[in-house]
Parts: C-alpha cells; sequence; structure tokens
C-alpha cells in the first residue's frame, strides 16, 4: 500500500506538471548545449534542393536556400536561451535594484518609483524593446537582449518591492535592527533570501516573455542579424513559402510553444511545490 501511495503522489497532477515542464525545458536547453559542439551541417552550408521535405538526411527538410532547417533549429534553441537568461538576468539586476531601493526610501520617494513602474508597465515589453532597438545604431544579438532586460525590469522591480515592504514588517528584522545589524546586512541576509523564492518564480515567467519578444523583434527584423538563425528569423523566412513547404514555419512555432509552455508548467510545479512547503511549516 506504502508503494502505490507513493507512485500516486510521485505522478500526481502537481507533479506530473513540474516533470513535464522539466522534460521539454530540459530537452531545449540540451539541444541547445549540442549546438555548440555539434550540428548535422555548417550553418551557411547550401546541402539539399529547396524546400526539401523532412528525411532521413534532413530531419526537419531544408529551406528555400537548401540549407539544413534541423541545423537552425538547434541554433534557434541556443539563441532563445541566451537571450532568455541575458534578458532577465539584466531586467532581475535593474529591477531588484530598484525595487529595494524604493522599499527602503521615504514615502514620497517610494509612492514617485511605484508609480513610475506603473508607467513603464503600461507598456508592452516588446513595445519598450523595439523602441530600444529603434534607438540604437543598429539590430543585433546584444542590442535585443539589453532592450528585452530594460523592458522587464519594471515588472520585476514592482514585484520586488512589494515583496521587500512584506519581508520589512516582519519581527525579525525589527530584531536584526535592535541588534545592531545594518541596513546592507538585513538586505543580504534577511530580505533576498525570503524574497528569492517567489521572486524566482515570476523571473521563470518572464523568461518565456524573454523567448516570446525576442522571437517577435527576430521576426520584425530588430533581432540577431543573419547568418544567426533566430526561430522567429525561420518564421519570417518561412511566412512565404507555408503553404508549399509549411514544416518551415511549424517547426520553429513549435519550439516557441514548446519552450515557453516548459517554463510555465515548470513554473507552475515549483510554485505548487513552494505553496506545499509553506503550509507544511
Amino acid at each position: 500500500m506504502s508503494a502505490s501511495k507513493s507512485i500516486l503522489t510521485r505522478f500526481s497532477g502537481t507533479n506530473a506538471t513540474f516533470w513535464l515542464g522539466l522534460l521539454l525545458v530540459g530537452t531545449i536547453t540540451l539541444t541547445g548545449l549540442l549546438a555548440l559542439v555539434w550540428t548535422p551541417y555548417d550553418l551557411s552550408d547550401m546541402v539539399a534542393g529547396r524546400l526539401e521535405a523532412p528525411s532521413w538526411q534532413h530531419w526537419a527538410g531544408s529551406d528555400r536556400l537548401g540549407r539544413d532547417l534541423f541545423t537552425q533549429l538547434m541554433i534557434g534553441a541556443q539563441i532563445a536561451l541566451i537571450v532568455g537568461c541575458s534578458a532577465v538576468a539584466i531586467g532581475a539586476a535593474i529591477g531588484v535594484t530598484t525595487g529595494i531601493l524604493a522599499a527602503f526610501a521615504t514615502r514620497f520617494l517610494d509612492d514617485a518609483l511605484a508609480a513610475f513602474f506603473d508607467i513603464l508597465i503600461a507598456f508592452p515589453t516588446l513595445l519598450t524593446a523595439m523602441l530600444v532597438v529603434a534607438a540604437s545604431d543598429e539590430a543585433s544579438l546584444g542590442t535585443a537582449i539589453l532592450a528585452l532586460g530594460i523592458g522587464l525590469s519594471p515588472i520585476v522591480g514592482r514585484i520586488t518591492r512589494l515583496l521587500t515592504k512584506q519581508v520589512l514588517s516582519q519581527d525579525y528584522i525589527t530584531a536584526a535592527r535592535v541588534s545592531g545589524s545594518s541596513w546592507p546586512s538585513i538586505v543580504f541576509w534577511h530580505i533576498l533570501p525570503n524574497i528569492l523564492p517567489f521572486l524566482g518564480v515570476n523571473l521563470a515567467l518572464q523568461f518565456g516573455l524573454a523567448v516570446m519578444a525576442e522571437a517577435s523583434l527576430s521576426y520584425l527584423g530588430l533581432g540577431a542579424p543573419p547568418p544567426n538563425a533566430s526561430w522567429g528569423r525561420m518564421l519570417q523566412e518561412a511566412q512565404g513559402t507555408v503553404y508549399t513547404a509549411p514544416w518551415g514555419a511549424i517547426l520553429p512555432g513549435l519550439a516557441i510553444f514548446a519552450l515557453v509552455i516548459g517554463v510555465n508548467l515548470l513554473t507552475d510545479g515549483l510554485r505548487d511545490r513552494l505553496d506545499a512547503s509553506r503550509r507544511q511549516v
């Protein structure tokens, strides 16, 4: 009976959500890492006929120039992971810093920063990123990452401010101050450890948003320039042949869908586990 209960618990709804998300994200992550050391063909080599269907030689077919699509999908996974992680890191660095400063600021400055966050959040992340890219000299992968990081930072800052205020109202913060702890010490030893589990769940959701925004920027020609094989650029290049060679648009679209859904499922599973841990405590 105990063994059967263990199996049922392991494959309950929460765990199934977590493991499915982990499977999707893990598969794409491993594909992106594999692309660092091996791809079936060189990215720019025209190794097949134009718009060939998937086959044993070319698992995802070929594009209108005869380039292998599976190679492009592998490189696209690498770019999506780099952009997602880097943009979230930039957004977290800016947002966490400003959010904590807002929570510690005077009431007037706190209200001003809160209003500033709300104004920036009113602008869609993609629109903010487009404005930043348009203001730069030329579109590049680094510019797209910076633009997306700046676009995500107000969301992170607002959540950090709210979480920090909740922690500051706890009795152990007062006890730490009475014991002589400095504010930097309180931030690093009390505030950050308490807000990171909940903030991490939000950052995972921002990762999915960054992946979709990067694909949109690349589709519009504002993302990684050629010869980078972004999934968004693959969609843009395949739009003219979607009826004659639909796999060129379907496969990168499925890749974006799988990564974003995988991150969301993984985040939901982690949030449910965190909630369960809190209930047990």
